[in-house]
């Protein structure tokens, strides 16, 4: 826990920036520049500002919340978080308020001075100056307004953003500091995982809301103000269109409820996927052996199915859902346009495109933020909630220490009559009555059973435990090293200092005394040798011998020493007990609890402590005289009370240890697993760098073939034609309309009055509707299209992936651990379900989107691509120039970010240990500068997207001026409607480019995905699972296995681990197979069952096995392997996959096992689902299963695995009766590590170090005294040595006669299974 370095942080240029600087972000640029250049480091990272430093908000925010607390205690009502909030930053928030007004201000400002413009080319008179100054003046209104927006909009997101990144640091201070001061009974009320959940997503919802919370106002005045605009451009009919957008509002509630279901079926079908999953990883081995890949798929295809099934409707949803945002305002625009014609009015091109663009921004407003904003408020208002409930949990209470060594010299720690209990709901009181005094310099020994109240009287002394009566007198500085030893990520000094300066001489004594010396040297950099989390590098015993370092370390008064010496070896303890109890601290008071008898007699004092009464105390002799038999004490108690921990042990446990594993463990993984560690790294490096263009062309063509994806490509066309069209054609029946209003007034017959207009109306609307129509209905299709085809890409991939890991080597499996494998099947498939799809279409839309601007814009003026092609270029390079940083910044703040939670993690382990020492000020500082480092790279990450934002915006605000003088310079030949349609379409360009670029890099990072799947695709495979050469039905009819000089490893450049076997097992032999552990036993059936390729040769019934299918060679053979393994499905499928079995046969199989009166107890008896890995039966019923497989395949061959190795004595004798009975005449080769299990066997091989040491009959290899298998024998034990010889001479007389009996006359011979 050491402060992070502050020495190497760069200066903050924004300090010292000038204002153009700050307002264009140029202070930024150098950092873009290095990391364009070179990968991003921490030393890289800009020092956080002091105004955004953890400690000054988060002692801001405490101070204020304090005072609510106060006034809240004063009126009899419960503190408000809110409040505390608005007060502290409701002013800067208010204050962008105002940007975000007039930001929206502009928006709707815009639209007019379009209007402005087009009515110029409406009225057009080539000598009319003053008209076109006025003109001019209006582009440069148009420009300065676009520029204006673009910075506004920066510095509303400047200005909110950090307000969110401010809120969110305070909060977390103020949490951490309240962990550091709860009181054991708020501890049991929350847990290490709630509050470090608190840290990692409440408080990320102040970053969210913050966005929009403003638009709960700004938006219903828009959109008022709009309304009104609407009204004086076009008159009533502007409430058809307001309608249609207010329609859309609960129709996409809708959709987010319906979305929301779906979203939680999948959510279900995934987790079940993901558990058989890890199922079949770490079954692996068995599946194939037992040939059961074919069901194994089959189940999970079909669960794959469900689940794309909701994944399917949920992506419609979304693209439905998407495809309406550009929808509606095309419908919008229809809807009031035909209201508008059918009451009479004629179309100008003004009206036209005001209303258009006045739409264009209500439709963002209303749809998009709004709703947003009232989402958001929701899920803040319970986060503010609960963040709130946390910080009124009861405080522990302090003790002061005022001292004058005169008072020191009655006694340190006094108790009188003390009771004290954890929880009075719960317990009954954990000490009681307890009166003891200690004086200054005595070694008071607390003995007792486990649950006896001996961490309870120490945690009374330092405080932690609340007192119910009595007195409790402590005088003096303490020390305290606790029972499950508590170290920190940093060096092993700083784990003993523990903040106090160094004293050389001192804490060389300190380490001889606890015996560190030794250990020390034996690490690479001595005491500065780096502890991972949790003392990951650490033996138990040496945590232990750390814990106390620290504490002896301290300049106390009072040692508090909670069993220091059950974690070391005797010789270490005695060391630790003469050295460090009686000698360095032998002028100190101390109180040590230990189990460790031989001790007792050292001790000024003893304390006898049962279930929180005292049973005696006084010194050895004392004690020994009042004939209280403290051994006999202690030992018959062990015994009862092992089993029941009172309450408060499991307290203590509960407080130290519980809740670690919910934390990541950041740096726990490279220290446990050196060897996994590198191909690991090697992996996650992936990130960088671009993804391949095949990987593209894999993802895209996995779902549908080129045929489907160019028939997209058509509809996108054909639906971003219609789109444009359908605009196009309003400005054509513009132009008819004002040409035809001012042709003459033609008499028609019966001499009424007609416009020619009023004839063509039903032609013009009638075209208009169906472009309309087109419009949205290709955009739909379009959407639905390309997510049915990514869905189903997701889909095929996912088989593709699952197929190839299995039929790949085992090899692969050791290779790679679970998580990683699943890894894949979890987190990559979940993104390319239901992320990738969504941001995909969202760029593909845009991006059409944005094509579609520019080439409407170079249809009416061709010159304007004159300058789009630099800007293009321009923007093209700006990508790739942030993209090189933003990534490395990425990286850089998740990196950043775990310090904070393992920070807070361990220091909620060390609770107690930081609270007796009074660290917690030292605490939090670094826990303030883990916080200052994140937000260093935080505050750079939302710079670095707004640096870029800016740069864009800029590039597409050019584009608006040019276009907006380009129509006025080359104004002969131009029609109103024209202008109109480019300059409406440009203005969109703002927001939208930007936006579309976001995506698209989203899309590249999510790509790395579908990248990772792919290359799990494309795994080696072993060898098929049928060949041409097909065994004959009977076969193997005998059972005679030969092994003809066979090699045998793992790999191809690996190891042997079997040289050079030969050996001929007779049909129907029993063979048992014995050897030290890694002698190769297991890699012998791995040959046999080729989980890899042996070297040489092996026959059954003179069939050479490397010529057959795997699948035909395994089913053949049954195991019955070491750990039974069982999957989450019915008792049926369990025994019989394939379904080849009636129920008759099942059950005999079982009754055989008898497992038969288990199976008809279950509530659905054979149709039972098992829990996960088979829970519900213990592993002696599940070995029986596996059991019952063998009896149900009937094969020749049978493989024992020390099948017996973790079962009672009963199973095991029922298991071998079963073997004997049942599999008589089958070839039975069992490998055991229990000599009994298999001495009577026709013969026993010996491996050693992967090659035969001696094979024949157990009582020939007995007699000889230099053999291998004597000397296993003899290894036992004198007794059993014995019995083994005598059961290895009996076999020996009981020489079957049946051996020369052909076993096939015989009846009760199973049959050979026919598949």
């Amino acid at each position: 826990m050491e402060n992070p370095e502050k020495g190497g942080r760069r200066r903050n240029p924004l300090a010292t920036a000038s204002l153009l600087s700050k307002l264009f972000l140029c202070w930024l640029t150098p950092l873009m520049h290095r990391g364009n250049k070179q990968r991003l480091n921490e030393s890289d990272m800009y020092g956080v500002l002091p105004e955004d430093g953890s400690e000054n908000l988060g002692e801001n925010l405490q101070r204020i919340w304090t005072q609510e607390v106060r006034s809240a205690t004063k009126e009899l009502r419960d503190p408000k978080l809110t409040r505390v909030l608005i007060k502290a930053y409701g002013k800067s928030y208010a204050l962008a308020g105002l940007y975000v007004f007039s930001l929206e201000a502009i928006k709707v400002v815009q639209p007019l001075l379009l209007g402005k413009i087009i009515e110029y080319f409406e009225k057009y008179n080539p000598d009319d100056a003053a008209g076109l100054y006025a003109a001019y003046g209006f582009a440069a209104a148009m420009s300065v307004s676009t520029f204006a927006l673009t910075i506004l909009q920066h510095l509303y997101y400047y200005q909110v953003l950090r307000i969110g990144m401010r809120i969110r640091v305070a909060m977390c201070h103020m949490i951490y500091q309240k962990a550091l001061r709860l009181s054991s009974e708020s501890m049991g009320r929350t847990t290490t995982g709630q509050i470090v959940n608190l840290l990692s997503n409440d408080v990320n919802r102040f970053d969210e809301i913050i966005l929009n919370l403003h638009y709960l106002w700004v938006g219903p005045l828009q959109a008022l103000v709009i309304v009104v605009f609407l009204w004086s451009e076009i008159g009533p009919s502007c409430l058809a269109g307001v309608a249609a957008v207010a329609l859309m509002m609960p129709v996409q509630t809708w959709f987010g409820k319906l979305f929301g279901i779906f979203r939680s079926r999948t959510a279900v079908l995934t987790d079940s996927r993901i558990r058989i999953m890890s199922e079949v990883v770490s079954g692996i081995r068995i599946i194939k052996m037992y040939a059961w890949e074919k069901p194994l798929s089959a189940l999970i295809a079909e669960l794959r199915r469900k689940e794309i099934c909701q994944v399917l409707k949920s992506s419609y949803l979304r693209g439905l859902n998407m495809a309406s945002f550009f929808a509606s305002s095309k419908i919008t625009v229809f809807v009031t346009f035909a209201a508008y014609t059918l009451l009479g009015n004629a179309i100008t091109a003004s009206s036209v495109f005001v209303t258009v663009s006045l739409y264009g921004t209500i439709k963002l407003t209303v749809t998009l933020f709004f709703p947003l904003a009232i989402e958001k408020m929701s899920e803040t208002i319970v986060s503010v909630h609960r963040i709130k409930n946390f910080l009124t949990l009861q405080e522990v209470e302090r003790r002061t220490f005022e001292l004058h060594l005169e008072e020191m010299k009655e006694s340190a720690v006094a108790m009188e009559k003390l009771s004290c209990c954890w929880d009075k709901t719960l317990d009954s009181p954990s000490l009681q009555n307890i009166s003891v005094s200690v004086k200054p310099h005595q070694l008071l020994a607390v003995i007792g059973p486990v649950g006896a109240g001996k961490s309870s009287l120490l945690s009374a002394i330092l405080g932690e435990l609340p007192r119910d009566a009595g007195v409790l007198e402590v005088r003096g500085q303490l020390a305290y090293a606790s029972q499950q030893p508590w170290v920190f990520p940093g060096t092993i000094r700083s784990n003993i200092l523990f903040g106090r300066e160094l004293n050389p001489k001192k804490y060389e004594e300190v380490l001889r005394a606890c015996a560190l010396k030794k250990d020390l040297e034996l690490f690479p950099d001595g005491d500065l040798t780096l502890i991972g989390d949790r003392g990951a590098t650490l033996s138990g015993g040496q945590k232990a011998r750390l814990n106390l370092a620290r504490a002896v370390y301290q300049e106390a008064d009072i040692y508090l020493l909670d069993d220091p010496l059950s974690a070391v070896d005797a010789e270490v303890g005695k060391h630790l007990f003469e050295q460090c109890i009686c000698g360095l601290l032998q002028n100190k008071c101390r109180v040590l609890v230990t189990h460790q008898l031989q001790y007792l007699k050292a001790a000024d004092k003893i304390l006898v402590l049962r279930e929180g009464h005292i049973m005696g105390q006084g010194s050895y002799g004392e004690l020994q005289r009042s004939g209280l038999d403290v051994v006999s004490l202690l030992r018959k108690d062990e015994e009862q009370d092992s089993d029941k921990l009172s309450l408060h042990s499991q307290w203590t446990n509960f407080s130290h240890s519980s809740h670690s594993s919910l934390l990541p463990a950041d740096t726990g993984d490279s220290d446990q697993l050196p060897v996994e560690a590198a191909p690991m790294l090697a992996e996650e490096s992936r990130a960088e760098g671009n993804v391949d263009s095949h990987i593209y062309l894999k993802y895209f063509t996995a779902g549908c073939n080129s045929l489907v994806l160019l028939l997209i490509v058509l509809i996108s066309i054909i639906a971003e034609v219609a789109y444009i069209l359908q605009d196009w054609w309003l400005v054509y029946w513009a132009r008819a309309d004002v040409s035809n209003s001012s042709a003459p007034v033609v008499s028609i017959r019966n001499g009424a009055n007609a416009t020619p207009t009023e004839l063509h109306l039903p032609f013009y609307l009638g075209v208009y509707s169906g472009l309309t129509a087109a419009a949205v209905v290709f955009g739909f299709v379009r959407s639905l299209l390309i997510f049915h085809g990514l869905v189903k890409s997701a889909q095929t991939l996912h088989n593709n992936m699952f197929n190839a890991v299995l039929r790949s080597h085992v090899h692969f499996f050791d290779v790679n651990p679970i998580g990683r494998i699943l890894n894949r099947f979890s987190k990559d498939i979940g993104q390319m379900d239901s992320m990738l799809p969504i941001t995909f279409v969202d760029f593909y839309q845009l991006f059409l989107q944005n094509v579609g601007v520019v080439a409407v814009a170079a249809s009416v003026i061709p010159l304007i691509l004159v300058p789009v092609v630099p800007l293009l270029l321009f923007f093209l390079y700006l990508r790739r120039y942030y993209l090189h940083t933003s990534r490395d910044i990425k990286r850089l703040e998740s990196t950043t970010r775990s310090p904070v939670f393992s920070h807070l993690s361990s220091s909620l382990q060390g609770l107690w240990t930081i609270r007796a020492f009074g660290a917690e000020e030292r605490l939090r500082k670094t826990f303030d500068s883990y916080q200052d480092l994140h937000s260093e790279a935080w505050f750079l990450f939302l710079m670095t997207s707004r640096w870029f934002a800016l740069r864009l915006d800029s590039i597409c605000s050019i584009f608006i001026t040019f276009t907006a003088f380009g129509c006025i310079l080359f104004r002969d030949g131009l029609e109103a409607g024209q202008v109109g349609l480019v300059l409406t379409y440009a203005v969109t360009l703002v927001g939208n480019f930007q936006w579309t670029v976001r995506q698209s890099a989203e899309v590249e990072n999510m790509m790395t995905s579908v990248e990772r799947v792919v290359e799990y695709t494309e795994l080696e495979s072993e060898a098929p699972w049928e060949t041409e050469k097909r065994p004959p039905p009977d076969w193997p009819s005998d059972g005679a296995v030969t092994f003809d000089t066979v090699s045998f490893s793992y790999t191809a450049d690996g190891p042997l681990v079997l040289k050079d076997i030969r050996a001929a097992i007779k049909p129907s032999e029993k063979l048992g197979i014995v050897g030290r552990t890694g002698a190769g036993k297991s890699s012998l059936i791995s040959a046999l069952f080729r989980l890899a390729e042996p070297q040489g040769k092996i026959y059954i019934d003179g069939v050479l096995t490397s010529d057959l299918g795997l699948h035909d060679l395994r089913q053949k053979m049954s195991i019955i392997p070491q750990d039974p393994v069982l999957f989450t499905d019915t008792l049926r499928k369990n025994l019989d996959p394939f379904g080849q079995h009636s129920d008759e046969e099942l059950w005999k199989a079982l009754e055989e096992v008898q497992l038969k009166s288990v199976a008809e107890d279950l509530p659905g008896k054979l149709e039972t689902v098992l829990a996960e890995s088979g829970s519900n039966f213990s592993v002696g019923q599940r070995q029986l299963v596996c059991l019952a497989r063998a009896v149900l395949r009937r094969n020749r061959i049978l493989i024992i695995d020390e099948a017996t190795a973790n079962v009672d004595p009963r199973t095991d004798e029922l298991i071998q009766k079963t073997i004997r009975e049942k599999f008589r005449f089958c070839t039975v080769l069992t490998i055991a590590h229990r000599l009994n299990t298999i001495i009577d066997s026709d013969r026993i091989l010996v491996l050693d170090g992967g090659s035969i040491q001696e094979l024949d009959r157990p009582f020939a290899l007995l007699q000889n005294q230099d053999g291998a298998l004597y000397k296993l024998v003899q290894q036992t034990g004198q007794a059993e040595a014995a019995a083994l010889l005598e059961s290895a001479r009996q076999s020996a007389h009981r020489t079957q006669p049946s051996d020369s009996q052909d076993p096939r006359t015989e009846q009760n011979t199973p049959e050979p299974n026919e598949t």
